[in-house]
């Protein structure tokens, strides 16, 4: 699956589209220097998603959404969409 069909999955599990739940982890205090399993763990708990949805929003949060393009290994990589599926 790509990047953004989990982002899409994780937007259709929470309601929130993964821009809120970015905003989300900055405003529950976590930095550049927060550790996958501390993000995964908050992810888990406050929105019941699991690794396969958490690891690509923890990507994009250390990385930017620029990381999902190291990834996707078609020949034009579309960039990733944060701001939800009604938007497209």
């Amino acid at each position: 699956m790509s990047f953004q069909a989990y982002l899409d999955g994780a937007e259709k599990k929470t309601g929130k589209t993964p821009a809120e739940l970015l905003a989300a982890a900055t405003e529950h205090g976590f930095g550049e220097a927060t550790k996958a399993g501390n993000f995964l763990d908050w992810l888990k708990n406050d929105y019941d998603l699991g690794r396969g949805h958490g690891m690509p929003l923890y990507q994009i949060f250390k990385h930017g959404p620029e990381i999902a393009a190291k990834y996707d290994k078609s020949e034009n990589p579309a960039p990733v969409r944060l701001d939800g599926i009604a938007n497209r």
